[in-house]
C-alpha cells in the first residue's frame, strides 16, 4: 500500500524539511479533524431515530396510516442491517472513502425524500432508502479508524465514539421534540442535510486514503442476495412475532423457514465465491468470532435496557416522557467515561483481555440488579444500578470493534466491520424482541392475577399522564404489573449477559503495538493493523 496520510502537514521552516518526529507529532491533529467529520457521519445514523420517535404522533396525525406505523422504523432496520455487509466489502474491494460518501449521500437523499413525503406509502419507502445508506455509515466510520491508526491508539478515540452515543440517546428526544413542535415533522428529517453536507466537505477535504491496488474480482451477487433474505427473515420474525402476530402463526414460521433456508445456502455460496460478501475464514480467528458473539449481547442487552428502563420510570416512577430520557444520564454517562477510560488504558498498555471480562461481570450484575426494581425502588437507587449497566457497556462497546479489527488482515478490514456491526444490530433486533415478549407476558399475568382479567388499560403502560387518571386500585395494579415485567426482561438479559462474561474468559490477548516514529512507516504501510493474531489463509 501506499501513502496513508491524511493532510499533508504545514511546511516546516527547518531545512530538509520535517523530521520523523516532527511528522509523528503532526499526525494526531490531522487524525483529529478526519475523526470530527467521521463522528459527524456517525452521528447522523444514531441521531435520526432517536429525533423521528418523537416526531411520530405527529407524523401520523398529519400522515394518516396509522396501522402502517411500525413499518416506518421496520423499513429503516431492515435495509440497514441488510446492506451493512454489502458496504462493508465494497469498502475492502473499491476503497473506504468513495464508498463512505456514498453511503453518506443516500443517507441525505433519503433523508430529504421522507421530508417530503405525502403520505404513509411514501414516508416507509424513503425510510428503507434512508436506512440503506445508514447501513453504510457506521461501517465506513469504523473501517476508516481502523486504516488510518493503529490497533493501539484507537483506544484513545473510544470515549468520542461513546460521546457521540450518548449525545444522541439524550439528545435525540429532546431535538425531536423541539424540531416537531417548533419547525414541523419534516424538519426532523431535514436536519440531516447540514449534518451531511458538513461531513461531505471535510471528509472530501481531509481524507486521503490509499487507492486500491487489488485484482478485479467478481462480486458475490448471489450470496448478497442470499444474505439479504435471510437478515429481512430475521429482523421480520424478531420485529412481527409476538406483536403483530403470533409466534406460532404460519407467517412467522415461513419466515423462520425463509431464513435459515437462505442463511444455510449463503454459507454454502461463500465456500465458493472468489470475493465472498463475508469471507468464512475470519471466523477461524478465535477472538473474531467471541467479539462477535459479545457484541450480539452488548446489542440484546443495551436496546433492551434503553427501552425497558424509560417504561419503568414512566410507569412505576411517575417520570414524564422527557424526564425518563435524562433519568438515563447515569447509564449513558457511565458507559461514556469508562469507555474513556478503557482507551487510555489500551493505548498505554497494548493490552485488553481484562477489559471484556469486566464488562462481562458488570452488565450482568447490572442487569440482575435492575431487575431486583419495585414500585418502591427510589430514582437514586435505579440510577445507581443504571450506571453498573453503564460502566458494564462501557468496558464492551467499542473494545469489540478493535478487538475484532486488531484480529484480521488489513484487506478484511471492512467486512470485519461490517460484520460485527452486523451481530450487533442482529442482537438488539432479538434484545427488543425476545425481552418485549417475556415482559408483555408477565404483565398480562400479573394483571390476571391480581383481579384486572381485562388487562392493561390502554395507554397507561407507557405513559405516566394516562395512569395518573386511572383509580388508585387499578393504578396500583399497573404499576406493579409493569414491575414485574422488568424483573422477567432485566433477568433474561442477566441471564444472556453470563455468555459474555465466559466467552471473555477465552480471549486471547494480542498485545496491541502503536505507532511511535518507529513504528509509524509501519503502521502506514499495513493500514493500521498491526501485531494480530495470523489469520489462516483463504482456502
Amino acid at each position: 500500500m501506499g501513502k496513508t496520510g491524511i493532510t499533508k502537514p504545514p511546511a516546516q521552516g527547518a531545512p530538509g524539511g520535517p523530521s520523523g518526529t516532527d511528522k509523528a507529532e503532526k499526525q494526531p491533529r490531522s487524525v483529529r479533524v478526519v475523526l470530527l467529520a467521521l463522528m459527524i457521519a456517525m452521528l447522523l445514523a444514531m441521531l435520526d431515530n432517536m429525533i423521528i420517535g418523537t416526531a411520530m404522533p405527529t407524523i401520523v396525525g398529519e400522515l394518516g396510516g396509522l396501522e402502517h406505523l411500525s413499518w416506518v422504523v421496520t423499513a429503516y432496520t431492515l435495509t440497514t442491517a441488510a446492506s451493512t455487509p454489502i458496504w462493508g466489502k465494497l469498502g475492502d474491494l473499491y476503497g473506504r472513502k468513495g464508498i463512505f460518501l456514498t453511503s453518506i449521500v443516500v443517507f441525505v437523499l433519503g433523508s430529504v425524500l421522507s421530508g417530503m413525503a405525502q403520505d404513509m406509502g411514501q414516508l416507509i419507502g424513503f425510510r428503507a432508502v434512508q436506512g440503506l445508506g445508514a447501513g453504510g455509515l457506521m461501517v465506513g466510520v469504523m473501517a476508516i479508524i481502523g486504516d488510518l491508526i493503529p490497533p493501539r491508539e484507537r483506544g484513545k478515540y473510544q470515549g468520542m465514539m461513546a460521546g457521540v452515543m450518548a449525545l444522541a440517546m439524550i439528545g435525540g428526544p429532546l431535538v425531536g421534540g423541539a424540531i416537531t413542535d417548533h419547525l414541523g415533522w419534516r424538519w426532523s428529517f431535514y436536519i440531516n442535510v447540514p449534518l451531511g453536507a458538513v461531513a461531505l466537505a471535510m471528509i472530501v477535504s481531509v481524507l486521503h486514503l490509499p487507492k486500491k491496488e487489488r485484482g478485479k474480482g467478481k462480486i458475490d451477487y448471489l450470496g448478497a442476495g442470499l444474505l439479504t433474505i435471510g437478515i429481512t427473515a430475521i429482523v421480520l420474525v424478531t420485529t412481527w412475532g409476538g406483536t403483530e402476530y403470533a409466534w406460532g402463526s404460519g407467517l412467522i414460521l415461513g419466515l423462520i423457514a425463509t431464513g435459515l433456508v437462505a442463511i444455510a445456502a449463503f454459507l454454502f455460496v461463500e465456500t465458493k465465491a472468489s470475493e465472498p460478501i463475508i469471507p468464512l475464514h475470519i471466523f477461524r480467528n478465535r477472538n473474531f468470532t467471541l467479539m462477535s458473539v459479545i457484541g450480539f449481547i452488548v446489542g440484546f442487552v443495551m436496546f433492551g435496557a434503553v427501552l425497558y428502563l424509560p417504561l419503568f420510570q414512566q410507569s412505576v416512577q411517575g417520570a414524564s416522557a422527557t424526564n425518563s430520557g435524562l433519568l438515563l444520564l447515569p447509564m449513558l454517562l457511565s458507559m461514556m467515561v469508562v469507555s474513556l477510560v478503557v482507551g487510555r488504558v489500551t493505548t498505554s498498555t497494548g493490552k485488553y483481555k481484562m477489559f471484556p471480562i469486566a464488562g462481562g461481570a458488570l452488565i450482568t450484575v447490572g442487569l440482575f440488579l435492575l431487575s431486583q426494581m419495585d414500585t418502591g425502588t427510589s430514582r437514586l437507587t435505579s440510577g445507581i444500578y443504571m450506571a453498573v449497566l453503564g460502566a458494564g457497556m462501557g468496558f464492551l462497546m467499542q473494545i469489540t470493534m478493535l478487538v475484532a479489527q486488531n484480529s484480521v488482515e488489513p484487506k478484511d478490514m471492512g467486512v470485519a466491520s461490517s460484520s460485527t456491526t452486523l451481530f450487533r444490530t442482529l442482537g438488539s433486533s432479538f434484545g427488543v424482541s425476545v425481552m418485549g415478549a417475556l415482559f408483555t407476558a408477565r404483565v398480562a399475568d400479573e394483571m390476571v392475577a391480581r383481579g384486572a382479567p381485562g388487562g392493561m388499560p390502554k395507554g397507561a403502560a407507557v405513559s405516566a399522564e394516562a395512569l395518573a387518571k386511572l383509580p388508585e386500585q387499578m393504578r396500583e395494579m399497573v404499576q406493579y404489573a409493569v414491575a414485574a415485567g422488568t424483573h422477567g426482561a432485566f433477568l433474561l438479559g442477566a441471564g444472556v449477559a453470563v455468555v459474555a462474561f465466559v466467552a471473555a474468559f477465552f480471549v486471547k490477548e494480542v498485545v496491541l503495538k502503536g505507532a511511535g516514529p518507529k513504528d509509524a512507516p509501519a503502521a502506514a504501510e499495513q493500514g493500521g493493523t498491526e501485531a494480530r493474531e495470523p489469520v489462516p489463509a483463504k482456502a
